[in-house]
């Protein structure tokens, strides 16, 4: 038994940090969300010359932050390192809430009206439209249910941790319409400030739920565990007579 199998978490159905699939998985992560970004090099737009570049938009935030989780990830896999593995999943408590919401919010909107979430000057092609808004929050599932221990977070927290998230953004793009004039996403533009303040306030929520329903998911797949609290039976005390 390797090392790592021998150290692995018992609610965690493949060995990782290993530098087998759990460094496949990563590395065929790195290499879809560099594609991503030689995509926003190789086609600019009006992002890239705005103040903000294209962090103004959520998903390339996402990406980002998936992207430091893998590249943790993948040295933890080559190191062995338990404690990069440690920070990976610290990183991806963050990260796999947030694609999911991406993915979530984006084609929903999407299937509604597209123009809500791509303006009229952007040019996405479906092999580029999945690698930003679909394969990140899929390889970070599979990190997750497959490669991981389970999430401690609990739901207040991940409450927390989403609505500091969500505000934050929402300071961040108002900063940069200050700048630029106009906003990211389209839909911005049609909703009213109430409109945005209840818009990053669903997110937040959503977010949240995400976590718990990640949480949920990695249980289903590899089991929630049974706590046994300590008991004392009549058979394993032993009388101390005379005293």
């Amino acid at each position: 038994m390797s090392r790592a199998l021998f150290q692995m978490h018992p609610l965690q159905q493949l060995p990782s940090p290993s530098r087998g699939v759990s460094a496949l998985v990563h590395l065929t992560g790195l290499a879809s969300f560099a594609y991503s970004f030689k995509f926003m090099h190789d086609n600019p737009n009006r992002a890239n010359e705005a103040y903000g570049w294209h962090f103004q938009y959520l998903t390339v935030i996402g990406l980002s932050l998936s992207t430091l989780t893998f590249i943790v990830a993948l040295l933890a896999d080559i190191t062995l390192s338990r404690r990069l593995f440690l920070i990976k999943n610290l990183l991806s408590v963050c990260s796999a809430p947030m694609e999911v919401l991406i993915s979530v919010l984006y084609w929903g909107l999407r299937l509604i009206d597209e123009r809500l979430v791509i303006p009229d000057w952007a040019v996405i092609p479906l092999d580029a439209d999945i690698s930003f808004h679909a394969i990140p929050s899929i390889v970070m599932l599979i990190d997750l249910l497959l490669l991981s221990p389970p999430w401690t977070i609990t739901i207040m927290p991940s409450l927390g941790l989403s609505g500091a998230i969500a505000f934050g953004y929402w300071f961040w793009v108002e900063q940069c319409f200050q700048y630029n004039g106009w906003y990211p996403y389209p839909i911005f533009e049609q909703l009213p400030t109430p409109g945005r303040v209840a818009l990053f306030s669903i997110s937040a929520v959503v977010m949240a739920l995400s976590t718990a329903t990640l949480k949920w998911l990695h249980g289903r797949v590899n089991g929630f565990g049974v706590p046994t609290p300590a008991q004392s039976f009549p058979g394993n005390i032993k009388k101390t007579e005379g005293l």
